[in-house]
C-alpha cells in the first residue's frame, strides 16, 4: 500500500512531540513487525482514525509503501464511532507495577522504548544496595504554628520517587558505603495548594 493513500485525520488530538517523537520513529525502525502487530486503523476513505503518530514516524522513516498488513479497515462506523475511537484508542485505563519494572525489566529499555519512567538505573541500586550510609538532611521549609498540615508517609522507595518526580522535588546526596554518591529522599514541606494542582494535573 502506497503511504500517500492514507490521510492524516485533522481532527486527531493526540501529539507526540520533540524526544517521544524521535523514540517512536527509532521503535518503528528497530521493530517495524510491531506494525503489523498493532496496525493503522483507517475509515472508508483512507482517514486514519488510529497510528496518525505512527503514520507520521513512517513520513519521518521516508517510507513510500508499506505492507497492507499494517493497515486495518474499518469502513461500517457511523461518524460517533469514529469520534469516539479517536479518543478511546489513545485512553490508558490501567497503571503499571513500577515495583515489577524496578526488579525485572531494564530501566535503560524502558526509557528507549518510550515509557516515562520514574526512577534511574542510580535510584534502582540505591533501593537494593544494603550498605547505604545516613546523612544530615534538612527540610526545604520549616513548619509554623499558623498553617495546616497533611503528612504523607512513603513506605516504598518507589512510591518515594513518583513523589519526587511529580512534585519536582530535589534531592540531598550523600555517600554509598563504596564511596559513589546516591540520592537519599528527606522530608520536605511543600505549599499544599501547589501539591494539588500539581496532582490535578498528574490526572
Amino acid at each position: 500500500m502506497k503511504l500517500k493513500d492514507i490521510k492524516p485525520n485533522p481532527n486527531n488530538p493526540r501529539l507526540v512531540k520533540d524526544e517521544k517523537f524521535k523514540k517512536l520513529v527509532k521503535s518503528i525502525e528497530q521493530f517495524p513487525e510491531m506494525m503489523e502487530l498493532r496496525p493503522m486503523i483507517v475509515d472508508e476513505n483512507n482517514v486514519i482514525l488510529g497510528g496518525n503518530m505512527r503514520y507520521k514516524a513512517l513520513k519521518e522513516l521516508k517510507r513510500t509503501e508499506i505492507p497492507d498488513s499494517w493497515v486495518k479497515r474499518a469502513d461500517e462506523l457511523t461518524d460517533d464511532q469514529k469520534r469516539q475511537f479517536i479518543i478511546k484508542d489513545n485512553v490508558g485505563f490501567g497503571e503499571h507495577d513500577w515495583d515489577m519494572l524496578a526488579n525485572e525489566w531494564d530501566v535503560e529499555e524502558l526509557n528507549d522504548w518510550g515509557l516515562d519512567v520514574p526512577f534511574t538505573d542510580d535510584d534502582i541500586e540505591e533501593m537494593s544496595n544494603p550498605n547505604n550510609i545516613n546523612t544530615e538532611n534538612i527540610f526545604a521549609n520549616e513548619l509554623d504554628a499558623e498553617s495546616n498540615y497533611l503528612v504523607l508517609k512513603f513506605d516504598k522507595d518507589i512510591d518515594w520517587i513518583q513523589a519526587k518526580t511529580i512534585f519536582g522535588l530535589q534531592t540531598e546526596t550523600a555517600r554509598r558505603a563504596n564511596g559513589k554518591e546516591w540520592s537519599k529522599g528527606v522530608g520536605r514541606v511543600l505549599n499544599g495548594a501547589v501539591a494539588i494542582n500539581k496532582l490535578r494535573d498528574e490526572n
